[in-house]
C-alpha cells in the first residue's frame, strides 16, 4: 500500500481512508477552544448615562430613543443655571444638553445621539432610521427642516407677545403645514414604522398644549392629519414613559414667560 499526499490540503490516504493530519488536528482543538471561551464568557455590560432636563424637547428624543431599543440607561438630571462638571467635561464646545455617555465616551446633539443609539444597538429591535441611503437622506433634510422651521417660531410663541408671536404663530402654521403635507396619509413619517422624523417631531409634540395656551391658538384645526399622528406617537410606550405631563409643560412654559417679562 501507498501513503499519498495531496498539495491541494493537508490530509493524508491510507489504504483509501482520509486521516487528519496532527497539525489540522491541534488547529482545529485550539479553534474549538476559543469559541466556546467566547461562547461562555459574558459580555461586559454597556454603561449609559443620559445627561437631561425633563421638559427639554432634545432631551426627550433620546429618552425615546433609548427605550425604543431598549437600552437600560441612568438618567441624570441637569440644572441648566448651574451645570454640573461633568456636563461641561462632556461637552466642553456648547455645554448643552442632552449628551449621551457610552462607557465614558460622550456623544453630543440630539437627532446625533438618536442615530449613535440606533447604530450602536442596531441589533436591537425597532430601526430608528431607514436602510435605504436616499430614504435616510430624506429623512436627516426633515429633521433639519424641523429643528429650524419649527424651533425658531416655537421658541417665539411662548417668549414674546404682540405682533412678534403673532409672525411667530403664523411661520408655525406654516411649517406644521408643510410637515402634514409630507407625512401624507401615513400613520408615522416612517411609513408604518414609529422613527427618525417621528423621534425629532415628538420634542414638539409635547409642547403643542403649553404653545396653544400661551399663543391663544389652536393646531388641531389647521392641521388634522398631522394632529393624529402626534396623538398615535405620544400613545406610544416609550414616548409614555419618556415625556412629562403636559400641564407641568404647560406651568413652565408661564414660569418662562415671566423670565423673559412677557
Amino acid at each position: 500500500m501507498t501513503l499519498r499526499y495531496s498539495h491541494n490540503s493537508d490530509r493524508l490516504t491510507w489504504r483509501g481512508e482520509a486521516k487528519t493530519s496532527p497539525i489540522r488536528s491541534r488547529t482545529k482543538k485550539r479553534m474549538e477552544l476559543v469559541s466556546s471561551f467566547i461562547r461562555i464568557r459574558p459580555r461586559m455590560a454597556d454603561e449609559v448615562i443620559l445627561l437631561d432636563f425633563w421638559p427639554s424637547p432634545f432631551g426627550v428624543r433620546a429618552r425615546i430613543a433609548l427605550r425604543e431599543k431598549g437600552v437600560e440607561f441612568e438618567y441624570r438630571e441637569e440644572n441648566l443655571r448651574d451645570k454640573s462638571p461633568l456636563l461641561l467635561q462632556m461637552n466642553p464646545v456648547h455645554k448643552k444638553i442632552p449628551v449621551l455617555i457610552h462607557n465614558g465616551k460622550p456623544v453630543c446633539e440630539s437627532m446625533n445621539v438618536v442615530q449613535y443609539i440606533d447604530e450602536v444597538w442596531s441589533d436591537k429591535k425597532n430601526p430608528l432610521l431607514p436602510s435605504d441611503p436616499y430614504q435616510r437622506a430624506q429623512a436627516r433634510f426633515w429633521v433639519d427642516f424641523i429643528d429650524t422651521k419649527v424651533y425658531e417660531p416655537a421658541d417665539k410663541i411662548w417668549s414674546t407677545k404682540g405682533e412678534v408671536q403673532e409672525k411667530a404663530k403664523k411661520e408655525y402654521i406654516e411649517a406644521l403645514k408643510i410637515l402634514e403635507s409630507e407625512l401624507g396619509n401615513k400613520p408615522y413619517f416612517g411609513g408604518d414604522n414609529f422613527g427618525f422624523i417621528d423621534i425629532a417631531m415628538t420634542g414638539y409634540y409635547m409642547w403643542f398644549e403649553a404653545s396653544e395656551k400661551c399663543g391663544n391658538f389652536s393646531i388641531e384645526p389647521e392641521c388634522p392629519t398631522l394632529m393624529a399622528s402626534a396623538k398615535r406617537c405620544l400613545q406610544r410606550d416609550s414616548v409614555v414613559n419618556s415625556v412629562p405631563d403636559p400641564e407641568k409643560i404647560v406651568e413652565f412654559a408661564f414660569k418662562i414667560r415671566k423670565i423673559y417679562c412677557v
